[in-house]
Parts: structure tokens; C-alpha cells; sequence
């Protein structure tokens, strides 16, 4: 966390998010008048000033500092409370479930033993698990999420339809060639994680078993999805939208995602650097387009923030009320850090609706294992739930290319 996103989220307790979102307003203008003289210099003198330069930089970090503090500000006021009851097997569950993790009591707690050890949380928790990890998870946050009892998640697709045709009233009419349909398989790997804690803790009649475990689990679970959702090989993983093949749009195939080339090995096109942007909104179908992301770490969103369109407009623009998203031609931007940066023949920037286009698979349960041996004198809980993931529309993801 650098020394400015401190400084801001010191201010947001101080006074609240609408004075923080009062202040990066006001650093946007700052920053849009800022590479406005930047831009004049290019213009007059064909190079900005070095001290421009330096200010763009350190505006571009308040403004990522901001949004940053402004994130967790409102995922914190908006965490609703854990271990409430479980409906299905009532609150004596839940105690139950409490004296395991405290002391190693195992009784009344068959009904949610698991096989290869350990018990399935209160539902509650698990629950907000998930729900935290949506909001910590910017892939699984746009994507689909779909829970599932075995293993292996398969989803029928069809590739095309039957053929059809127009006939006269009287002509012959020949047969037509049937509909082809693909299936997809999604595996679910698992995930674990292995919070510590003191017997003296766990004695602390006040402590909340399930806010804990979900707290301690929440951050280690929700990086290693968005790393595998983005960049994963499909080998006990997810298979990320990036490992996927890419190939021109003008070559794209099923199985691979196209890209639009900038026409410029690693940068913009000099004349009009937001043609490209605009050719990829384009590039998608128009009923991908309705809901559509794009998706970039916060350096490719740093340079993307500089640009204007043929009119002098910037296309990136903040988000209008707190907790909101920023846009980019008007669609709204997630920032995932997996993402590549800007450079030679790189793809670091995707916009598509990846509602359909990706899916993230959870296999029902969060287990915990206690143990009290391994790291005397604290106490484990190997945490695990099982997850997978991948394409299932490789026509609703598009990807832009810094290459000739």
C-alpha cells in the first residue's frame, strides 16, 4: 500500500466517502488540466516538460490511490453480519461448528463431517465467503458463477443451428443439415488456505469463529482466483480467458479469442491513438456490446486515462457517485492486475460481456480441517473450497493487440 493510498483512506475515516470522493473529483480536474498542458507542449515544442510529467504521474497515483480507498471503504460498510443461524439445521450447527474450531469438539457435527476430513462451514459463512470474494474478485464480480455438487461442471454449446431456407409454394424442399453442438467441460480444482491462531484466541468467548475464518480466507482465495481466472493454465486451476489462443479477428475461430492489432508494435497509433479502442467496441457483436467490460491493470489504465477523442473529450471518466465504476467510451472499466502491461506484440487489454463469456464453477461447501499438532503452540485450519473455471463464449471476449 503506497504512503498516498494511507494518506486517503485516513481521510475517508475522517470524513467519510463522500469527502473522498469530493477530493479525487478534484483531482481528475487537476489531472485533466495537467495533460492538457502536456499535450500543448507535445504540440509546441514536440516533447512535455520532464516537471509535467512527474505531476501526470503522481496525479494518475492519487487518482489510483483514491479509487482504491473509496473500494474498500464501501466493501467494508457494506459486509453484512456472519453466523446468523442456519435455517436448514437450526443454531445448534453453528454452536457446534464454534466448539470444533475453538476446542476440538467433534459432536453434533457428523451431519456435516466430510469424508476426507475436516466439517463443511455454517452455511452463513460460506456464503459470505463468496460473496467477499465477488466483491475482492473482479473476474468473478462480471463473470458467471454457477454452483455445482461434482466435480466436473459440463455445458452443452451449440455452435450453429439447423439450416433453413425459402422455397416456392410448390417446390421440393431438401433436407437441411441438423444443428452442431460442442460440450464444455469445467473441472473444479482446490483452493486452501491456512489461517493460524492461539488457543488463548480461540478461548475468547467474543470471537465470531465464521467472521474469522472468512476473514482470513477471504484475501488469500480471492487473489489466487483472479490470478488463475485471467492467466490460468487449466492444470489444477482455472483455465484464464488469457491462456485461451488468439488469433486476428479476421482468422477468429471457436476455441480462440480474436484481437485488433493498434497498428503500432507496443504503443498507440500516433494520429489517432483511440481508434483502436473504438474499433474493439465495434469488433463485438452488438449483443455482446449491451453489457459489456473492459478489463486492464491500472498501468494500462494510467495511459488510457491521457487519451481524447476527436473532439478534445477524455474517454476515461470517474466514476459519478461513490462505490461506482469508472468508464471507458462509456462502458465501465475492472481493473484486474493479471492483466499484461503495454508492450511489444502484448494483449493487455480485453472488452467484452464476460457474463457470457466466462464462468466460474463452485463446488457446494467450504471444509475446515482443525489442527493442533503441526505448529504448536497455534492452531491450523487447512480451509478449502473447490473452484473452476473458463471460456464458454469465445465470441463474446475481444482483446487488443499493441503490434503492427
Amino acid at each position: 500500500m503506497t504512503d498516498t493510498t494511507k494518506g486517503l483512506e485516513i481521510k475517508a475515516e475522517a470524513g467519510g466517502s463522500e469527502a473522498l470522493f469530493a477530493e479525487f473529483m478534484t483531482a481528475f480536474d487537476d489531472f485533466k488540466q495537467t495533460n492538457d498542458a502536456r499535450l500543448d507542449e507535445l504540440e509546441r515544442r514536440g516533447s512535455a516538460d520532464p516537471l509535467t510529467l512527474d505531476k501526470l504521474d503522481r496525479l494518475n497515483g492519487a487518482l489510483d490511490g483514491a479509487k482504491a480507498a473509496m473500494d474498500r471503504l464501501s466493501l467494508e460498510r457494506s459486509r453484512p453480519p456472519l453466523e446468523a443461524g442456519r435455517p436448514d439445521l437450526g443454531d445448534e450447527y453453528k454452536d457446534a461448528f464454534s466448539a470444533y474450531v475453538k476446542h476440538g469438539e467433534e459432536k453434533a457435527l457428523s451431519i456435516g463431517s466430510n469424508p476426507d476430513g475436516g466439517y463443511l462451514v455454517p452455511a452463513e459463512t460460506e456464503t459470505q465467503i463468496l460473496t467477499r470474494l465477488a466483491a475482492l474478485s473482479p473476474i468473478r464480480a462480471i463473470a458467471s458463477v454457477r454452483t455445482v455438487s461434482s466435480a466436473v461442471y459440463r455445458k452443452p454449446v451449440t455452435l450453429s443451428g439447423p439450416q433453413v431456407g425459402w422455397v416456392a409454394e410448390t417446390a421440393a424442399r431438401p433436407e437441411t443439415s441438423s444443428q452442431t453442438i460442442d460440450q464444455l467441460d469445467f473441472p473444479t480444482a482446490e483452493l486452501y488456505a491456512m489461517p493460524a491462531a492461539t488457543a488463548a484466541f480461540l478461548d475468547d468467548a467474543a470471537v465470531d469463529v465464521g467472521a474469522w475464518i472468512a476473514e482470513e480466507v477471504n484475501a488469500a482465495f480471492a487473489e489466487q482466483e483472479t490470478t488463475a481466472f485471467v492467466t490460468g493454465n487449466g492444470i489444477n486451476k482455472p483455465k484464464g480467458f488469457m491462456a485461451v489462443p488468439q488469433v486476428a479477428e479476421s482468422a477468429w475461430a471457436w476455441d480462440s479469442l480474436g484481437f485488433i492489432a493498434t497498428g503500432v508494435t507496443g504503443d498507440w497509433p500516433a494520429g489517432e491513438p483511440a481508434d483502436p479502442l473504438i474499433d474493439l467496441v465495434y469488433t463485438l457483436k452488438a449483443g455482446y456490446r449491451q453489457n459489456a467490460n473492459w478489463v486492464m491493470n491500472r498501468r494500462s489504465q494510467a495511459a488510457v486515462r491521457k487519451l481524447k477523442d476527436a473532439d478534445g473529450n477524455y474517454l476515461w471518466q470517474p466514476a459519478n457517485s461513490v462505490g461506482g465504476k469508472a468508464t471507458l467510451l462509456g462502458f465501465e472499466l475492472v481493473e484486474a492486475e493479471d492483466m499484461p502491461d503495454i508492450d511489444d506484440d502484448a494483449t493487455p487489454i480485453a472488452f467484452g460481456d464476460f457474463r457470457r463469456g466466462y464462468l466460474v464453477v463452485d463446488r457446494t461447501g467450504v471444509n475446515v480441517l482443525r489442527d493442533p499438532y503441526s505448529a504448536k503452540p497455534y492452531v491450523l485450519f487447512y480451509t478449502t473450497k473447490r473452484v473452476g473455471g473458463g471460456v464458454q463464449d469465445f465470441d463474446a471476449i475481444k482483446l487488443l493487440k499493441f503490434s503492427a
